[in-house]
């Protein structure tokens, strides 16, 4: 199964695609109508897809004791298609797939029955696996599903994984793009120089038919910049979007900043001491609302701080009880809220959803947060 052509148009030109967070009540239960309120915001903010049931929507949710796939699938992959009714245009809903081959097989299934158009592949169930095993994996997936890649950064669970890996990778059919995140400029070249080098490879070769995301939360828009040449005469290679946590907050700002990053390149303006100054301040708020002087262990906490302080959750709950705001981290996203205010989207939140905490008082079943989409 592939993907649309006007959705795999889409991904090629380059979006922005948050990470969906999990919005969570006191009890640590689904609150359904911020969840879904969530969505809307992403689809209000413009955003070309949302990536659901990936790390920033907690893992967790697999787990039997919460059995919250299945409801944060459906419930996302519903209020986007309600959302898109009312203004269509070409919207791509990745699912984050996890485990072994039978477990991510059971979710690439699942998510294609609830409306999904392609996997978000973690390998963290394959932790010392050999690239065989873990290429075989990826191959058996993608006969279910149109595949991202994905380089997940080893301090959330991550591993590491060889050019000779992405070599291989990029044969694969159905692979469709590539999110890399490894927060590593090393490992980030890895994965640029095998797609171009499958690129090279003529009717064997697949590197053109792949594009790449940013999932580099510490370095986004230098990596939307960059023309990566990597030499011996081949077309220099671009990310052309991103696939983030960090543009599950702010998203509004971010739509707008890939927006005109293209538009310079387009009309040969592109001003990259600019973008460049303010890629070093974004870097400077990702580093605070993901906790870096942490190890980023406050990371998911950290989004729903800036989400909280939106009115869109009602705290900053997790379903891991001990995952909580690192000691200071509140105060440096309150520095970075103060330091840089152009980076935030909080006038464009409010704009669209009003008083936030007056709407949850409405004791209507069919409560829509945003009529704007």
């Amino acid at each position: 199964m592939g993907v649309k052509p006007e959705l795999l148009g889409l991904v090629r030109r380059g979006v922005v695609i948050p990470a969906h967070p999990l919005a969570l009540t006191a009890e640590r239960r689904l609150d359904e109508r911020r969840q879904a309120a969530l969505t809307r915001y992403y689809c209000a903010a413009g955003v070309g897809g949302i990536a659901v049931g990936v790390h920033t929507t907690q893992f967790e949710i697999r787990e039997p004791r919460y059995r919250l796939l299945e409801p944060v699938l459906a419930l996302a992959s519903q209020t986007a298609d309600a959302a898109l009714r009312e203004q269509p245009r070409p919207f791509i809903k990745v699912a984050g797939l996890c485990g072994d081959t039978r477990q991510a097989l059971r979710e690439a299934e699942l998510a294609l029955t609830l409306g999904y158009h392609a996997g978000l592949l973690s390998l963290a169930a394959f932790p010392d696996a050999p690239d065989a095993e873990l290429l075989a994996h990826c191959r058996r997936i993608a006969e279910a599903i149109p595949l991202f890649g994905f380089y997940l950064q080893p301090a959330v669970g991550g591993r590491v994984l060889s050019y000779a890996f992405w070599r291989q990778f990029a044969e694969i059919p159905n692979v469709i793009a590539i999110k890399i995140a490894p927060f590593n400029r090393y490992q980030t070249l890895d994965v640029v120089r095998a797609v171009s080098d499958a690129g090279r490879g003529g009717d064997a070769g697949r590197g053109d038919d792949i594009v790449l995301y940013t999932g580099n939360d510490d370095n986004i828009i230098p990596d939307l910049l960059t023309e990566f040449d990597v030499g011996e005469g081949t077309p220099p290679v671009r990310i052309v979007g991103g696939l983030l946590g960090q543009w599950a907050v702010w998203t509004h700002t971010a739509v707008r900043m890939l927006r005109e990053i293209q538009a310079q390149r387009a009309a040969g303006t592109l001003d990259a001491a600019a973008w460049l100054r303010i890629g070093a301040q974004l870097t400077d708020a990702n580093a605070a609302i993901f906790d870096a002087a942490h190890g980023f262990r406050g990371c998911i906490p950290g989004i729903h701080e800036v989400l909280r302080r939106q009115g869109l959750l009602a705290g900053t709950w997790c379903l891991d009880p001990a995952l909580e705001l690192s000691p200071g981290q509140a105060a440096e996203i309150e520095r970075v809220y103060r330091r840089y205010p152009h980076l935030n989207d909080d006038g464009f939140v409010a704009s669209v959803f009003g008083d936030i905490e007056g709407e949850y008082e409405t004791d209507d079943a069919t409560y829509n947060p945003s009529p704007h989409c």
